[in-house]
């Protein structure tokens, strides 16, 4: 057995595979034996067909089934043992490949067209500048979420008089033209509405400083502008029959009910923080503001690792690559598409290849390892970043771990927190070498930066 490979320029090669018979008769006669166990034939008890037999009928198939695994298997071993960073997979030379007969032929010579990694170097050092947004934790943000907690433990009052955000439940009644209760029109009992969410601020000013008892006249068809969806819930009638119902009605109210937030208890600081982490306001208040930061840094640092990957991207610049074979390659890699799609898509894929190559070797670089604990705390993460989204900050130990494991049990969610590990570690590495020319942005204006 030979395998070589040429250098037909910078970014291609020719890989050549020579096999002999030696190479593979072994396999190929361990298969037929094998197989000859198998084989039920008329006249012949199962595992007595003659092996001349099981080799005539049988012995092509086996042979370039044994060829190909031995070729498949000795060109990734090449490939790996004298690190040829090759971009893709091997694809046969369809125009400088023998022909091969696999009945006839007892030696082999397959070729492959190979596209070559470009050679450059991915360097960092502090005469790198890359921005770094902090983004500013306000009160106004601090307020917002203790209002969420407050909010969590409150209740519901009933009250004399409408305000705004109130709901109402009252009798809903279809009139006339002449404001008469239209007989066999619509009757709705115990309809609830909050007229804050109307759309129409005139009819919404219908219900200012409505008082239990009041028979007030609205046009729901105005109020919600139409909407199907609203006005069936409303109704109690289908959608379409809703969208056409412009009728007025009246709406006497029998209750008024008013949501008042709950107080900031020791409480629901267990709840959010964990037992005892804190017992005043004002500590409460800080440890949140610390939890938004938190929340801000994995934001700040994915910007900055977009904008280090455009900085590279530059820095690098035009690599050279072998066009002819990646677009083949995409060819093969995508049967469904057609040339266009190539097309389309190359200098997009390019780009994303050209910072894969420069992340490959900064990764090295920094010597960046993802170990199983690395995967399960990213999990873990993952599961509390997931809870924090609805303010749920003290979770369990034993829920965590429940979430993260189930988490683990998929092949996609396991491939996606080993890309954010690496990440993780890269962007904590570079951080440290880079010079950093950090800015305050408030969290507005950075979510239209990165919108």
């Amino acid at each position: 057995m030979n395998v070589s490979l040429q250098n037909i320029d910078k970014v291609s090669g020719l890989l050549t595979v020579k096999l002999e018979k030696a190479d593979y008769q072994e396999k190929v006669d361990k298969a037929l034996k094998s197989l000859r166990q198998k084989v039920q034939m008329p006249g012949f008890r199962k595992g007595m067909v003659p092996a001349s037999l099981v080799k005539k009928m049988y012995g092509k198939s086996v042979k370039a089934e044994e060829v190909q695994k031995i070729l498949s298997e000795e060109v990734y071993k090449y490939l790996r043992e004298n690190n040829v960073n090759i971009l893709g997979e091997p694809m046969p030379a369809e125009d400088k490949q023998p022909e091969i007969d696999f009945e006839s032929m007892d030696e082999f010579e397959f070729l492959f067209d190979i596209a070559l990694a470009p050679e450059f170097k991915a360097e960092v050092g502090k005469d790198d500048h890359v921005d770094y947004y902090n983004i500013e934790v306000n009160d106004e943000m601090v307020d917002n979420q203790l209002n969420v907690y407050a909010r969590r433990n409150g209740k519901y009052d009933k009250v004399d008089a409408y305000a705004d955000g109130d709901m109402l439940k009252g009798t809903l009644a279809e009139l006339n033209d002449d404001g008469t209760v239209k007989e066999g029109g619509i009757v709705v009992e115990d309809a609830v509405m909050m007229p804050s969410y109307m759309k129409n601020d005139e009819q919404k000013a219908i219900f200012a400083n409505a008082k239990v008892n009041d028979v007030l006249v609205f046009n729901p068809h105005t109020a919600w502008d139409g909407n199907g969806v609203e006005l069936a819930s409303l109704l109690k009638i289908d959608k379409e029959a809703a969208a056409e119902m412009k009728s007025n009605f009246s709406y006497q109210v029998t209750e008024i009910t008013r949501f008042v937030p709950g107080e900031l208890t020791q409480e629901v600081f267990d709840q959010v923080l964990g037992k005892d982490v804190v017992n005043n306001v004002d500590d409460f208040r800080a440890k949140v503001r610390e939890i938004i930061g938190r929340q801000f840094v994995s934001d700040s640092d994915y910007k900055f690792l977009l904008d280090f990957r455009q900085y590279m991207l530059n820095k690098v610049g035009k690599l050279e690559y072998s066009d002819a074979l990646l677009k083949r390659y995409m060819r093969i890699s995508n049967p469904d598409k057609d040339e266009k799609f190539v097309e389309d898509n190359y200098d997009k894929s390019i780009e994303e290849l050209t910072w894969h190559l420069i992340e490959e070797q900064l990764v090295k670089a920094n010597e960046i390892k993802v170990e199983d604990a690395d995967v399960k705390e990213m999990a873990r993460e993952a599961t509390r970043a997931q809870f924090a989204q609805y303010g749920v900050l003290a979770l369990p130990d034993e829920l965590v771990e429940q979430y993260a494991t189930e988490m683990l049990k998929k092949k996609e969610s396991v491939n996606g927190l080993v890309n954010r590990v690496v990440e993780s570690k890269l962007v904590a590495a570079l951080k440290s070498q880079l010079t950093l020319d950090e800015k305050s942005i408030t969290a507005t204006d950075f979510a239209k930066m990165v919108g």
